[in-house]
């Protein structure tokens, strides 16, 4: 069997509090950079940023955190950065103990006492393996909670901060986005709940679910990613389709938006409305005949979207207003808000439409995964074979 080729991190976007999505130098990387490290991007295996810091995983199980907070710890497997929390999954204090979650506040540099700890037990590492679950990557979803039989729980920012899911759910991946999250069970099925007033949840409405709802609009469609921006969604399904729904302000849906509009040009008039599949349409005057053209505000129903050339998507991120997509060819397509370089094309565009990320097709490399900050990007990237 071949041996995995190991490859870098790389970062682009916000670094205006000196987190590291790249040399660091300035308020914004525009074009994808190498993590600046200590050792070397290829040393970190997990990814998770907030606004102001970003939290870098080690092979050797270390937890680096750059930016506004700042510190490092030793025997962690994973790390889920927000701006109210630094979660931390560690190794137990004794040998055969099981997993510890611990919740950090920022500032603390993981010094002193964490806000609150939890023994997770061996069942849980035992349930993680039995599910095939990867060693990093799985926060804010829990494994199993000793106290909670059968039941798995999620991280929040807010109170209360360990919350259980019903055992039913059998959940494979939780996102969180500013005030919804999405939940991958086993099966492939997709349920959302949170606030609704931007689209976000999907159910065809701009009403909050308090409790987990499936979507049904992708029911009997296996999905294999799903992944919560800011005020919007996506989801990948297992042959590689992409469904995305939400709030499409900065045109991170690939959706003609009215903001990216009056950036080039000014708009004279405009009348709202909504289209046949329930989407939110602001109609303005265009064009020589008059004739309007649709800007998409909210899409509340999962929309189809296709990427150029008929590609396959295999992995998607989200930030608060873009979105990232990795083909399974290894490339990487962005849009959505570009304010700070986040789309990694060179310039602060924001673009209503994917686009790929030309330095890893120019550098040969393949892109493997992706993980999107509010407002930057980090990219786990290969050498192509033979190259």
């Amino acid at each position: 069997m071949a041996e995995e080729r190991r490859g870098s991190w790389f970062g682009f976007g916000f670094c205006g509090f000196g987190q590291a999505p790249g040399s660091g130098r300035g308020r914004q990387v525009l074009s994808p950079e190498p993590l600046q490290t200590p050792g070397s991007g290829a040393d970190v295996r997990r990814v998770s940023a907030s606004w102001s810091y970003t939290a870098l995983v080690t092979r050797g199980g270390q937890v680096r955190l750059s930016g506004a907070a700042g510190g490092a710890a030793g025997g962690c497997r994973d790390a889920w950065a927000s701006e109210a929390l630094l979660v931390v999954l560690r190794a137990g204090p004794g040998r055969g103990a099981g997993p510890e979650l611990q919740a950090w506040a920022p500032a603390s540099a993981m010094r002193g006492e964490p806000l609150w700890a939890r023994a997770l037990g061996p069942e849980a590492e035992a349930e993680g393996a039995a599910r095939g679950e990867p060693p990093a990557g799985a926060l804010p979803l829990l494994p199993l909670l000793p106290l909670l039989p059968g039941a798995r729980a999620y991280v929040s920012p807010r109170p209360p901060f360990c919350r259980a899911l019903a055992p039913e759910l059998r959940a494979r991946r939780l996102e969180l986005g500013a005030e919804h999250a999405l939940l991958l069970d086993e099966a492939g099925q997709v349920f959302s709940w949170g606030q609704g007033r931007h689209g976000q949840l999907g159910h065809g409405s701009l009403e909050a679910e308090p409790e987990p709802r499936l979507l049904e609009a992708l029911q009997g469609l296996p999905v294999a990613e799903v992944a919560a921006g800011g005020w919007h969604s996506v989801c990948v399904s297992e042959t590689g389709d992409i469904y995305i729904w939400g709030w499409n302000e900065s045109g991170q849906l690939a959706l003609p938006s009215r903001s990216l509009a009056k950036d080039t040009k000014t708009i004279p008039r405009e009348a709202s409305g909504l289209n046949e599949d329930g989407s939110e349409v602001r109609r303005t005057a265009k064009g020589e005949d008059g004739a309007p053209a649709p800007f998409i505000a909210i899409q509340p129903f999962p929309a189809l979207l296709d990427l150029p050339l008929g590609a396959d998507a295999v992995k998607a991120s989200c930030g608060s207003r873009h979105t990232a997509v990795v083909t399974g060819t290894g490339e990487l397509y962005t849009w959505g808000w570009g304010k700070y370089g986040q789309l990694g094309h060179k310039d602060t565009t924001s673009l209503d439409r994917p686009c790929r990320v030309e330095y890893f097709v120019d550098k040969q490399l393949q892109v493997r995964a992706v993980s999107c900050g509010p407002w930057n990007t980090y990219v786990y990237a290969v050498e192509k074979e033979g190259s």
